[in-house]
C-alpha cells in the first residue's frame, strides 16, 4: 500500500504539471484566438492577410510537428526553450488558432443595429467594439472557449514527447516501474475527466454571470 501511494503520488505531481500546462496554454490560447479573429474582421488587408496566414498554418498543421519545432527547432535559430515553455506555446498558438474563428464568428454573428448604434452613439470602430460588440460577443464565444479549454486539456499528453512529467508521462513511468497498466492509466481516466469537469463548471457559471448582466440584449 505504501508503495502505491508513493506512485499515486507521482501521478499528482504530473497532474499539477498538467493543469499548469492547460492554465498558460489557455491564457496564451485567449491572446491569440483575440488578436487573430478580430483581425480577422479588420479593415486593412494585411491585418487580415497576417491573421488568416496563423489561422491556416497552426490549423493545418500537426500539434506534434509544431511541438518538435518549438523544442528541437527553435534552438537553431538561438531561441532555446524548457519542456514546458515549448509545450506552452505549441498548446497556445495551435488552439489559439481555432478559438480564432470562434472570435470571428461571434462578432460577426451580432446584429447590424449594434452597430448601427455605435454610430449613433459617436463611438469611433474601436471603442464601438470595446464596449458594445465584444461584451455581447463574449458570451456567443464562451461555450465553444469552454471546448477548446478541455481539448487544450486532453492535448497536454502530447508533451511527454518531450519528457515533460506531466500526468501521461508519469503514468508511463508507474507503468514501466509496476508492470501494471490498470492503476495508472485508470488514475489517469479519472483525473482527466475531473479536470474537464472543473472547465465546464467554471465556464457554465462564467456563462450565466454574463447573461444575467445582458438580459434583453439580442446577441
Amino acid at each position: 500500500m505504501t508503495q502505491w501511494s508513493g506512485y499515486l503520488g507521482l501521478i499528482l505531481q504530473g497532474a499539477l504539471v498538467t493543469i499548469e500546462l492547460t492554465l498558460m496554454g489557455s491564457v496564451l490560447a485567449l491572446i491569440m484566438a483575440f488578436l487573430a479573429g478580430i483581425g480577422r474582421v479588420s479593415r486593412f488587408f494585411i491585418v487580415r492577410a497576417l491573421a488568416t496566414t496563423y489561422i491556416e498554418f497552426f490549423r493545418g498543421t500537426s500539434i506534434f510537428v509544431q511541438l518538435f519545432w518549438a523544442y528541437f527547432v527553435l534552438p537553431f535559430a538561438g531561441l532555446s526553450l524548457t519542456p514546458l515553455q515549448a509545450g506552452v506555446l505549441a498548446l497556445g498558438l495551435n488552439v489559439g488558432a481555432y478559438a480564432a474563428e470562434v472570435v470571428r464568428g461571434a462578432i460577426l454573428s451580432i446584429g447590424r443595429e449594434q452597430y448601427e448604434a455605435c454610430t449613433a452613439l459617436n463611438l469611433g470602430r474601436w471603442q464601438g467594439m470595446r464596449h458594445v460588440i465584444l461584451p455581447q460577443a463574449l458570451l456567443v464565444m464562451l461555450p465553444t472557449f469552454g471546448n477548446n479549454a478541455i481539448e487544450l486539456l486532453k492535448a497536454t499528453s502530447v508533451v511527454s514527447l518531450i519528457s515533460l512529467a506531466d500526468l501521461t508521462f508519469q503514468a508511463q513511468v508507474v507503468r514501466s516501474q509496476t508492470g501494471s497498466t490498470l492503476m495508472p492509466f485508470v488514475s489517469v481516466l479519472a483525473i482527466y475527466f475531473v479536470l474537464a469537469l472543473i472547465i465546464s463548471w467554471g465556464v457554465r457559471s462564467l456563462e450565466r454571470r454574463m447573461a444575467r448582466g445582458l438580459d434583453g440584449v439580442r446577441v
